[in-house]
């Protein structure tokens, strides 16, 4: 459905809950402007309602994670009848059957189902933690601490992803806590290197918070062929491009390349924090047994709720007509998006329903203007040029050439 406003962008009750907030939450959380934000009440599909009652259509799916719409209901479903039965379990000391599941569907829909023999999990809440997961397992495989990542990479804001993001408004606060064993490349460059001291490589086979930048289709199988050569582990964060961001299950299958480890999380679930590091049995085995106490783990591992939910996301991911409903918006997206001739426009370029707009002013500076036409858009890059496409899957031809009418207008 199309946005419907029915008060001012923010309205009376978004305006209240700011003023509320501000006085209670840390001032470096939620950006709060006479403009900015709209507190939300309610979301279905495509549409995210407010306090206020305003209808907006969302490109965002809320950071990438609502893939198969907000509140699908066949995951509302297994939600709601697990929380029924056990909201919360003890998934390090005494597991629920879920989490055996779980742990088992990764296996077969990666390392499994690319040929590479079992895979073995490590399950977490949010994707900064798979990442850490992951970074932990290459030291302990390879003996080595360095990790080898790349330019306007994102892999979140914990202390150990951030040895690997290179966004310096992140980094730059805390730069002086974190150990220097990071070597940085240019993104989709990658020549012969030294691997002394190298562990891991940290890669996104597309880059999301870093512009929606596609590498050239020599750069992972590069990456493959020297870790393998220089005993390294491959790393794939796909927290953002998996479960068919990109058009694909995984965007690393664009390339043919499999990782050692990869991270997942957002469109896991489809709206409960649950994330995970996959890896090859070999590599993951790494991790000495358990004799009680577990070295790596966190209270709400393998939490029921999470895992019923993603179980359920991931038999409808792995349904055709799921892929054949993003080849085809995505199809539609990409055809609208190259036709532009918005002279602002600098390049275009995405996969699947993950796109971005490169532009010559700041993207970030349309948001709050976008937002008064009823539309939830982010932007990305690392100068905040890029206004980002990434829309849940069922988004239609209808709500695309709104959106775009709407941005020509505020251009």
């Amino acid at each position: 459905m199309l946005p419907d406003l029915q008060t001012s962008i923010p309205g009376a009750g978004s305006l209240e809950l700011a003023g509320k907030l501000r006085e209670h939450e840390s001032r470096n959380v939620t950006y709060l402007d006479p403009g900015w934000p709209v507190f939300w009440d309610r979301a279905e599909g495509t549409n995210v309602w407010d306090v206020d009652g305003n209808r907006f259509l969302d490109f965002t799916s809320a950071f990438g994670v609502a893939g198969l719409g907000h509140r699908n209901p066949e995951v509302v479903a297994a939600m709601q009848a697990q929380s029924g039965k056990l909201l919360h379990g003890m998934g390090d000391v005494h597991p629920t059957a879920l989490k055996v599941d779980l742990c088992a569907r990764l296996s077969e829909i990666t390392f499994e189902r690319w040929g590479a023999g079992k895979g073995k999990v490590v399950l977490s809440n949010s994707g900064f933690e798979a990442v850490e997961s992951a970074l932990k397992t290459a030291r302990l495989a390879t003996g080595k601490a360095g990790i080898l990542a790349f330019a306007n990479g994102y892999h979140g804001l914990g202390y150990g992803s951030l040895l690997a993001t290179d966004l310096e408004k992140f980094r730059g606060p805390f730069v002086d806590q974190l150990a220097e064993v990071t070597t940085r490349l240019p993104y989709g460059e990658f020549g012969d290197l030294d691997p002394a001291g190298i562990g891991a490589v940290l890669v996104e086979p597309i880059q999301g918070r870093g512009g929606k930048v596609i590498p050239p289709p020599e750069f992972l199988p590069s990456l493959r062929e020297w870790c393998d050569r220089h005993g390294v582990v491959l790393i794939f964060d796909e927290i953002y491009t998996g479960f068919h961001r990109s058009g694909k299950l995984f965007a690393c299958e664009w390339d043919g390349v499999v990782p050692d480890l990869i991270c997942v999380g957002k469109a896991l679930s489809g709206g409960f924090p649950i994330s995970a590091c996959v890896g090859k049995a070999g590599v993951m085995d790494a991790w000495p047994e358990s004799t009680g106490e577990a070295l790596h783990t966190s209270t709400f591992l393998g939490h029921p709720v999470g895992c019923a939910m993603a179980l359920r996301s991931l038999e409808i991911l792995e349904r055709g007509e799921t892929e054949s409903l993003v080849a085809e918006a995505g199809r539609i997206l990409e055809q609208k998006l190259r036709a532009l001739t918005w002279p602002s426009i600098q390049e275009v370029r995405g996969r699947g329903l993950m796109w971005g707009v490169e532009l010559q002013e700041n993207a970030g500076s349309l948001l709050a203007r976008l937002l008064q036409k009823g539309l939830l858009f982010l932007a990305d890059g690392p100068g905040g040029n890029v206004l980002s496409f990434t829309p849940p899957f069922i988004v239609t031809e209808e709500e695309i050439d709104f959106a775009l009418a709407a941005i020509e207008e505020v251009l």
